[in-house]
């Protein structure tokens, strides 16, 4: 048994931001699933949207600008507080040694990327989360409060008396149970539910499958968004992404016959939010019965190209293709998770003491569709916001430590393989850009049988299994909202607000 004032389960951004924030006072323990550095926070490539020291950039405007890309389905208290207090954590990051790029005459460079009314996206060239992510690493590893375990599984959690308990399968195979006041759930998303997502190996839904077993809302998990320019290489599950940012530096899309197409589809063209854009390679692909298509950045000038994506040029011409002079190879891939486990602008869930930070949380403030480079934005904001609730909690936090014995599954023998698989598949087929809505129905009853069995079954507790129930877990809760959103309209759940062109 191993106690703690906070336990965090995940080392992404939200996670390691919400450490530093917690009082020094306050014994911390953050659990990394994997290498500390994989995760989806040190993936993102476009930037850190916000407003700081941009005398031409507004709240406001930044505030207009995700309620249109979330198709107004924006939480407004919660994305009032993302906005203003943009320039507290941008601020932060700043003087914790995160460099973003400047400009000649000293000033932040600030990019722009579809969605987005004003150059508003600090960025560190094209691997910006990878150099927040270690950042707050270096700096959280200083601290004298807070341990950091690595290559730790989480598999289970319970509620207490005086908090939580946690069963963690440690990296040589040993359990351990950690006991707590205070939890903070940073798990990520649930791209690996899909057969193709931009999501590293890490995101399984974990944390918010534990939730969801504890009681806790999940809302809107439904809400999947399908970054439009993942590359097609038409061989890995895990698509590496062509950033935002390549469309914001004036990139095309074209189809299979090397035709601009986003003129039919809506006014901003390339510039449209994603979920609009991923829409229309849909439709395109339909009009022209093909699923080729392409990112065309080479009328730029190649030293600029080469300059300003870096990491995405590298990784390019390692697969063959130089982006100053061929066209990228794209389609639409699943990439963020909008909904999650229900919290208010605190970080708070409605279990007692439990907090939600990061892409497994629903703050609210992207809606229906994340507008770009707001997640790193928001993993800051309210896992910042958490931390100063804890603090104030913590002031009357019981003396002792309540202990919870979980079962070890000793001698029960190993998951049979396919659910997973089996899982990827529905998923695809189901609920893609597009829902499939003749076949939620089904998908959700063989998704639910594979629940059950995981549930009342008694395996092995490995990796296999925890991921796989938790990936279960949560492809139910999407298939089965999803499903009851198509029974009671003939609406199809998700579908993007289009700014049309004018019909000639």
């Amino acid at each position: 048994m191993k106690n703690y004032d906070v336990v965090i389960a995940g080392a992404g951004a939200a996670g390691l931001y919400g450490a530093y924030n917690l009082s020094r006072d306050l014994k911390v323990l953050v659990i990394a699933k994997r290498e500390l550095t994989l995760c989806n926070s040190a993936l993102a490539q476009g930037g850190i949207a916000g407003v700081y020291n941009s005398p031409d950039d507004s709240p406001e405007f930044h505030k207009h600008d995700t309620f249109v890309a979330g198709g107004y389905e924006n939480d407004p208290e919660a994305t009032e507080v993302l906005v203003t207090e943009a320039q507290t954590d941008i601020g932060k990051l700043i003087e914790l040694g995160a460099e973003f790029d400047k400009q000649a005459d000293g000033d932040y460079h600030r990019t722009l990327e579809g969605g987005h009314g004003k150059h508003r996206i600090f960025h560190h060239a094209d691997a910006t989360g990878f150099e927040i992510e270690t950042t707050l690493l270096r700096t959280v590893q200083a601290l004298p409060n807070v341990e950091i375990w690595e290559n730790a599984l989480v598999c289970d959690m319970a509620k207490t008396e005086t908090g939580f308990s946690y069963l963690v399968k440690m990296a040589d195979g040993s359990f351990e149970t950690v006991n707590c006041h205070f939890s903070i759930l940073a798990t990520g998303g649930i791209g690996r539910v899909y057969m193709y997502t931009t999501n590293s190996a890490i995101a399984t839904g974990d944390g918010i499958a534990m939730a969801y077993r504890l009681g806790a809302e999940i809302k809107n998990l439904s809400y999947i968004q399908f970054h439009p320019t993942a590359f097609n290489n038409r061989h890995t599950r895990e698509c590496f992404l062509i950033s935002e940012a390549v469309r914001g530096e004036g990139a095309y899309l074209r189809n299979c016959k090397g035709e601009r197409f986003m003129h039919l589809y809506d006014k901003r063209l390339e510039l449209a939010p994603r979920d609009v854009v991923s829409h229309s390679i849909i439709f395109e692909s339909k009009r022209v019965d093909s699923d080729e298509f392409f990112l065309d950045i080479t009328h730029k000038d190649p030293d600029f190209i080469r300059g300003r994506f870096p990491m995405i040029y590298k990784n390019l011409l390692a697969q063959g293709i130089d982006m100053t002079k061929d066209y990228i190879p794209i389609f639409p891939c699943q990439h963020y998770l909008m909904g999650g486990i229900k919290v208010d602008t605190y970080a708070r869930t409605d279990i007692e003491n439990l907090y939600a930070c990061g892409e497994c949380s629903c703050t609210g403030v992207h809606g229906n569709n994340r507008l770009a480079s707001n997640s790193l934005l928001e993993a800051h904001v309210f896992s910042r916001r958490a931390a100063g609730d804890i603090n104030e909690k913590a002031k009357n936090a019981p003396e002792g430590f309540a202990e919870y014995e979980f079962d070890l599954h000793e001698g029960a023998p190993k998951m049979p393989e396919g659910f997973r698989r089996k899982i990827r598949k529905i998923m695809q087929e189901d609920y893609f850009v597009i829902p499939n809505v003749e076949g939620l129905g089904k998908g959700l009853e063989e998704v639910s049988e594979i629940v059950k069995t995981l549930d009342e079954g008694r395996f092995i507790i490995d990796r296999d299994y925890v991921e796989a129930r938790s990936l279960a877990t949560c492809a139910h809760i999407i298939l089965k909202e999803a499903y009851a959103i198509c029974s009671e309209s003939a609406d199809i759940p998700n579908m993007p607000i289009f700014d049309k062109p004018d019909e000639e």
